[in-house]
């Protein structure tokens, strides 16, 4: 097996492993992926506005304001009104995303940025050039 396809069928693994990991999480800790998408931005953003939260989603007003109460009613958010507009509200977590279990729902991103990070800045210029030529020839057969 050439190195190229080696790092595809290894590339391909991972993405597997992590959608399963992540569903198995999501299905463990009872949350749909619109869900812990929210989380996430918000984990990401504390006190976000929720029609920012909107945007981010890409679902209406009303969805985004279905799914805060929904998460509220759960104990996993918390809704304040802003303290100089009183008409805004401001979305918080209640649960630490950084701690068992919920940390599960965002161990892999973490992983493979520890990763890179760790390897040698020529290690890791190497194979982003790799990829992106991987990348070229899988666009250039379709």
């Amino acid at each position: 097996m050439s190195l190229p396809s080696a790092l595809l069928s290894a590339l391909d693994d991972y993405v597997a492993a992590r959608d399963e990991a992540i569903a198995r999480a999501r299905r463990d800790l009872n949350v749909s992926e619109l869900e812990a998408s929210a989380m996430s931005c918000i984990a990401e953003e504390p006190g976000i506005r929720p029609s920012n939260l909107r945007a981010h989603l890409g679902v209406t007003a009303a969805g985004v304001t279905t799914l805060v109460d929904r998460l509220i009613g759960r104990g996993l958010l918390r809704r304040e009104l802003d303290a100089e507009d009183r008409r805004v509200n401001h979305i918080y977590l209640e649960v630490d995303m950084d701690d068992e279990p919920w940390v599960a729902l965002r161990r892999f991103p973490r992983e493979v940025e520890e990763a890179v990070r760790s390897e040698p800045a020529d290690v890791a210029a190497a194979a982003a050039e790799m990829l992106a030529r991987i990348t070229e020839r899988v666009r250039a057969r379709s």
